[in-house]
């Protein structure tokens, strides 16, 4: 996965809806219901290994796409749309679907189609994951008639793929391959349930409770990550957030060694970094940080980061300072970690 965001096509009136027009002239025809000077388009895409996502807000308007449009073979897709703000109404032939805040739906555009975007006085809100036919069509018992699968914001699932399009979404500082792996395989996940939901086939539906446990894992995994200095990672809490029961996310986490020791892994992984910054040369007690990381006493967490990387977090404190004085700067996580690996594998 590249990671890169940009804004496409930014704007507001006649020239806004002439550039939306002549990037769209394949794929369909823009119809704007608004007066051209009221008119609004703003696109963010998200590229990934494999899929593109996209996050558009609207004015009213329809997206008319035609078997003229279709026999140039521009796009050969299918699109998951997520409906965040506003209304949808999207119909295929004989099929049609409304979508509000919360509904998903399954759309093939090598069909004709129509789409129908209206925001009640405001804007309409669509995230959309494009992927290739070749990815979603196997996963189909009849990949041909598919389209105008709804999945309303009260399916299982729902709310589960919603969250996952806000995070596919959020713009990330580096793109690491650990990071875009986990991208790919968030994707990999919602085609399976997408498509379970859609008629898949006996594998996929076989293979549904592992796509599942990837996204409530994942999520969870997220949620750990952005409160590992609170108090909101209880057992409880996180149960009742994700709406799930003690056994589930138990089950989750056996794989890790338990969610007490991934949490408390985590934390310890913040600390280290928290130490190998430059900031933390500023005298700060390790008291401080142990409390930080919620560890009950500074020697409890003392005795738990050493067993973790072989040294205590002064000692680490030490290197950094070291090395920053001599260099200027503090090498990064994954060198310091390599380096105390290969020093701990060399000893006697």
């Amino acid at each position: 996965m590249n990671g890169s965001t940009a804004a496409d096509i930014p704007g507001r009136g006649p020239e806004a809806l002439a550039q939306l027009r002549t990037m769209t002239a394949d794929i369909c025809e823009v119809i704007p219901h608004t007066a051209e000077e009221d008119f609004h388009v703003t696109t963010v895409t998200m590229m990934t290994r494999n899929a593109l996502l996209i996050d558009t807000r609207v004015t009213d308007q329809d997206y008319d796409r035609t078997p003229a449009h279709v026999a140039r073979g521009v796009m050969d897709h299918f699109q998951i749309t997520l409906c965040v703000e506003g209304q949808m109404r999207f119909s295929s032939g004989r099929r049609e679907v409304s979508l509000r805040p919360g509904d998903i739906v399954l759309i093939d555009m090598a069909q004709p189609n129509r789409t129908e975007l209206r925001g009640g006085g405001g804007r309409t809100r669509l995230m959309t994951i494009i992927l290739q036919r070749a990815m979603l069509a196997p996963r189909l018992a009849h990949p041909d008639s598919a389209t105008a699968t709804l999945l309303p914001s009260d399916h299982p699932h729902a709310r589960l793929l919603a969250s996952h399009y806000a995070a596919l979404a959020l713009p990330h500082e580096s793109a690491t391959e650990a990071w875009a792996g986990q991208a790919e395989a968030t994707v990999e996940a919602i085609a399976d349930l997408v498509a379970a939901a859609a008629g898949g086939t006996a594998e996929i539906v076989a293979g549904l409770e592992r796509a599942e446990r990837h996204l409530y894992l994942t999520m969870i995994k997220r949620r750990i990550a952005n409160n590992l200095e609170t108090d909101a990672l209880t057992t409880e809490e996180l149960c009742r957030h994700f709406q799930i029961s003690r056994a589930t996310l138990y089950r989750l986490f056996e794989a890790d060694g338990g969610l007490a020791h991934y949490v408390r892994e985590q934390r310890l992984n913040l600390a280290f970094r928290r130490l190998l910054s430059p900031a933390a040369q500023d005298g700060r007690r390790l008291i401080e940080l142990a409390v930080d990381m919620r560890f009950s006493s500074d020697s409890t967490f003392i005795r738990a980061f050493r067993r973790k990387f072989g040294l205590t977090p002064g000692e680490l404190r030490e290197l950094a300072d070291t090395w920053l004085r001599e260099t200027g700067a503090v090498p990064a996580v994954d060198t310091v970690l390599h380096q105390l690996a290969r020093q701990r594998a060399s000893q006697p």
